[in-house]
């Protein structure tokens, strides 16, 4: 809030207003969350970032964040796809998707190949040290799930896959 100029600070909502307090917030003090505590935005990414970091550390060995586990997920399950397709399905820009995939590149797990009718467009393809790296992931990414699955339930599960989905689909 230190952005804020005197006169903007005092017609800012309550809920955003800094909390006037002799100590700052510390493990023997909790912390103020204002607004966030209800914002389903936060608590998504919260969720994302907790998920993320399990599955990180069931595939620590293997050093490839989600992301590029997905990268590699779609890649098998569709060889040969245009990266432009890959770039859309993953919703990555091509300035984003273009580091991720020299990274998997330079580590032998895919391979590009220039379309012969149209040199701009590559086809990607994982290599057979991706499809090992992948299957791998794979049992560990079911064990992942299967954790979630058991914090929200199937019947949950399926209710939350269709709001996840409605959100992206809405706001996209």
């Amino acid at each position: 809030m230190a952005h804020l100029t005197r006169a903007t600070r005092k017609t800012a909502a309550p809920a955003m207003r800094p909390r006037k307090s002799a100590r700052a917030p510390d493990a023997g003090h909790p912390l103020d969350y204002g607004p966030l505590t209800h914002w389903l935005g936060f608590h998504l990414r919260m969720a994302q970032a907790a998920s993320f970091q399990a599955f990180a550390r069931r595939t620590q060995e293997f050093d490839l964040r989600p992301g590029r586990f997905a990268l590699l997920v779609l890649i098998g399950r569709n060889p040969g796809i245009r990266q432009t397709a890959l770039s859309r399905a993953v919703g990555l820009d091509k300035s984003t998707l273009t580091p991720a995939l020299a990274d998997l590149k330079r580590r032998g797990l895919i391979e590009r190949q220039r379309d012969a009718s149209d040199k701009r467009a590559a086809h990607v393809f994982l290599t057979r040290a991706g499809e090992r790296t992948l299957d791998e992931m794979l049992r560990h990414a079911a064990e992942h799930e299967a954790a979630i699955d058991r914090i929200v339930g199937r019947d949950g599960k399926r209710h939350f896959m269709a709001l996840l989905r409605r959100i992206a689909a809405e706001l996209a």
